[in-house]
């Protein structure tokens, strides 16, 4: 059974940090990108951040997070992290880990056929 497995959400107060790691036990480079998806309450799911797991290691931001979040992964691929800095309270959200196994639009869940079961991130004014 595939397993992606978040750790590291946790409650801050606006304009802290906090740091996200998502690990998998596929093969290294099982997966062509990594991502982060979110949820706040009473919406809908949407992207993050991703990161391409093969050469290059592109990486991707939501617009609302470009310059606060850092993405980045081991060299095996294996796991990936996200660095959230400058954390507002409209960042309060479960924060998803998906994986993609094939190129596609890095944005859209839909291609992303694994999920971990997400972990609270809480940031308080």
């Amino acid at each position: 059974q595939v397993q992606l497995v978040e750790s590291g959400g946790g409650s801050v107060q606006a304009g802290h940090s906090l740091s996200l790691s998502c690990a998998h036990s596929q093969l290294p480079q099982t997966y062509f990108a990594l991502a982060w998806f979110r949820q706040a309450p009473g919406k809908d799911r949407e992207f993050v951040s991703s990161i391409n797991t093969w050469s290059g290691g592109l990486t991707f931001y939501a617009a609302s997070v470009e310059g606060r979040f850092t993405i980045s992964r081991d060299s095996a691929g294996s796991t990936v992290y996200l660095q959230m800095n400058s954390l507002k309270p409209e960042d309060t959200a479960v924060y998803y880990c998906a994986g993609r196994r094939r190129s596609g639009n890095y944005y859209n869940q839909g291609e992303y056929g694994d999920w971990g079961q997400g972990t609270q991130v809480t940031v308080s004014s």
